[in-house]
């Protein structure tokens, strides 16, 4: 076999800075790489920490905090109260006070809207000029869509004021949409 004849080129300044920058660019690689190598290592040790946090969290037994035969009169009370504010909420009041709003007129003037979720109603309080425009609006409120059995409860003229004004009470219920 023959052997090799191989010429490098002049040893010269210009080869030692190309040598010397092929170097220095492998350092900056090579740091690169290994700041990347670090921070794909904190990352997987920081979501590792999560999942052990979270395994940790979902074995963990959670203690009641009152026996049920100690506190289970105050407990059925707070559920009845709950329940009472959530059927409250979930009243249809957009439309009540629409119907309300739309069956009053300028001659009645209304002072107070008490509903009742459990049983339907809802009692109205308020003022009337004349007795005309009272039964009138309570006609305007049986023919609402909303509502229905709209009856007077009471009603009182005030006989020390000038106009005379009626001063009335009346419940209508309301029909579940559905």
């Amino acid at each position: 076999m023959r052997g090799l004849n191989l010429k490098f080129p002049d040893a010269g300044q210009e080869a030692r800075s190309v040598g010397y920058a092929m170097l220095l660019a492998g350092v900056i690689a090579l740091s690169y790489v290994l700041y990347q190598l670090n921070t794909a290592i904190d990352e997987v040790a920081y979501w590792d920490l999560r999942i052990v946090a979270m395994d940790r969290q979902s074995q963990r037994k959670t203690m009641p905090l009152a026996s049920p035969v100690q506190g289970g009169r105050e407990i059925k009370q707070e559920f009845r109260r709950a329940n009472a504010v959530m059927s409250e909420i979930d009243l249809p009041w957009g439309a009540l006070f629409d119907s309300v709003e739309y069956a009053a007129s300028h001659d009645v003037a209304l002072l107070s809207v008490q509903p009742d979720a459990a049983g339907r109603t809802m009692r109205i309080g308020g003022e009337a000029k004349t007795m005309s425009a009272l039964l009138d609006f309570v006609g305007a409120l049986e023919r609402e869509p909303v509502l229905k059995d709209a009856y007077l409860l009471k009603y009182e003229i005030k006989q020390d004021d000038p106009q005379r004004p009626i001063i009335f009470s009346l419940m209508a219920s309301w029909i579940e949409a559905s």
